[in-house]
């Protein structure tokens, strides 16, 4: 069971939200404009709880997108997630993970070195040449059983959106030409994983390599990403999503060139690629900062998370802007933008 037309498209009709909170993409699902993060928090039994209380009341709110990561919290989050969705319709929810960092299981272990010749050397899972700055692997074992690592957390037999996370970490370490032979071997893998019904599509959620200048060490062009993809599964690929940062400060994929002349924005357009916002409230800062030219752009909503969100949202490309919620309360005042339409023509520019 994964995320499916007709089931998202359910979950948009019942909502409730305002006309433009809900985008198609993806192969034809409906996304919530708002998406729910869970990166934050301590690796607490109060947290885990917390976490799956604000997913569920996003579902409730309208938010059918929801994000996280094997490595979140210790494999936490994804545990939160899944103990959340299980009282919802799978069809009409949006899974989103990502595999790459080496995730600790529920907290760090006293002996670093013995969890990981126990959990990934011995098995087979991973060479430690394979791994770079002590933290990330591109290998394609690794990946294979990191998916089905998350598939069990998320209690879940597909997840809708699997990204690489961060693959900039490797261009610290390795030359472009081995990192691209690494990406090559890394999507050949989640292609087999797309064939095999275990995730639906795949991406690259990346905190700076899409925001680079292009001369810089660690800078990723879209097109890079695109080619290895085609490499590994042909014209009919299955690469469809990035996450990079977007918000009022950090707006470089609407305003710097560096995809060959072009923003990311716009080259994700012609590539047909979904992209996803993620820190669109800046982990906290823009919720009670946003400058006054922009609160006044953005009338009729009541704080400046909202706002923050609200701009993020409505910028032409982004397909959805994601937050992290870990209490209810955040989820009830930023959920509240569903029921806005996102804001266009001059207002927003």
């Amino acid at each position: 069971m994964r995320a499916t037309t007709e089931g998202t498209a359910k979950f948009r009709d019942a909502s409730g939200a305002a006309s433009g909170h809900f985008r198609e993409a993806l192969g034809g699902l409906w996304l919530s404009s708002l998406g729910i993060g869970t990166y934050l928090g301590r690796d607490d039994a109060a947290t885990d709880a917390s976490y799956a209380q604000s997913v569920r009341r996003a579902l409730q709110l309208g938010v059918n997108v929801i994000d996280s990561a094997i490595n979140y919290r210790n494999q936490r989050s994804e545990r939160a997630v899944g103990a959340a969705i299980r009282e919802f319709a799978r069809e009409q929810i949006v899974l989103c993970t990502k595999g790459g960092y080496l995730p600790f299981d529920g907290g760090r272990p006293q002996n670093l070195r013995a969890y990981l010749e126990e959990t990934f050397f011995k098995p087979g899972v991973l060479k430690p040449d394979e791994i770079v700055a002590g933290c990330h692997s591109l290998a394609a074992r690794y990946l294979d059983d990191q998916i089905d690592r998350s598939r069990a957390n998320l209690g879940v037999d597909c997840i809708d959106v699997y990204y690489v996370h961060n693959p900039e970490t490797q261009l610290g370490e390795v030359p472009r030409a081995e990192f691209r032979k690494r990406l090559r071997t890394a999507f050949a893998a989640l292609e087999s994983a797309c064939d095999d019904g275990r995730i639906a599509v795949y991406g690259a959620a990346t905190w700076s390599g899409l925001r680079l200048e292009s001369d810089e060490e660690e800078h990723l062009a879209l097109a890079e990403l695109v080619e290895a993809a085609r490499d590994a599964g042909g014209d009919r690929n299955h690469f469809k999503a990035i996450q990079l940062p977007f918000n009022v400060e950090m707006d470089e994929a609407a305003t710097l060139r560096n995809q060959g002349g072009r923003t990311l924005l716009e080259a994700a357009r012609d590539a047909g690629v979904a992209v996803f916002a993620s820190a669109s409230v800046l982990q906290g800062r823009l919720a009670q900062a946003l400058p006054q030219p922009v609160r006044d752009a953005l009338a009729g909503l009541e704080t400046d998370a909202q706002r923050a969100l609200q701009f993020a949202r409505s910028t032409p490309g982004i397909t959805c802007a994601l937050v992290g919620m870990k209490t209810p309360a955040h989820v009830e005042e930023n959920a509240a933008i569903a029921r806005v339409a996102p804001a266009t023509g001059e207002a927003f520019r």
